[in-house]
């Protein structure tokens, strides 16, 4: 089983590190509501009639991840990891037969590096274009730790619904 690190945020500490620190709080709670499942099971619906599993949250997070980081902030041609679907950013859902969590775990872990990368030489004032004006780095932590959260909660049931495992 894989042990994954995950540090509450810093309850003292700037702006920055506060923003890192959340938003890498849940992707470690992502990572955690995962681990130690079988393949069948992260791709366990949630209840009907949502299609929701742990497998399409990696991977739609991987999505989002590369729509913030890559496409929306770095201005990059990233094209979508999961399918063709709008641009990619609301994708990831999907199952397919030949898709594996490894898979969409190595993916995820790429873009959450790739994200690192692009946001470290960034002031959290600078601006990108976005839908005919810009948005901020601040903007886009506040607003991925806002995606996070809200899937983690989905998460949460999720396995719950799976082995009866709550919290962590």
């Amino acid at each position: 089983m894989t042990t994954i690190d995950r540090h509450t945020p810093p309850p003292v500490a700037d702006e920055r590190a506060t923003f890192e620190g959340w938003l890498d709080f849940y992707r470690a709670t992502l990572a955690m509501k995962c681990a130690g499942l079988t393949e069948e099971q992260v791709r366990t619906p949630s209840t009907p009639p949502s299609t929701m599993t742990l497998l399409g949250l990696v991977q739609h997070m991987a999505e989002v991840e590369r729509n913030w980081f890559r496409r929306v902030l770095a201005g990059e041609n990233a094209p979508p990891i999961y399918g063709t679907g709008d641009g990619g950013h609301d994708g990831g859902f999907e199952l397919t037969d030949d898709g594996t969590f490894d898979s969409a775990r190595a993916n995820w872990e790429a873009e959450i590096r790739q994200a690192r990368t692009n946001c470290a030489a960034r002031d959290l004032e600078q601006t990108s274009p976005f839908r005919g004006g810009e948005v901020s780095l601040r903007w886009i932590y506040t607003h991925m730790i806002a995606e996070y959260a809200r899937h983690c909660g989905h998460a949460d049931l999720i396995r719950e619904r799976i082995d009866g495992a709550t919290g962590v």
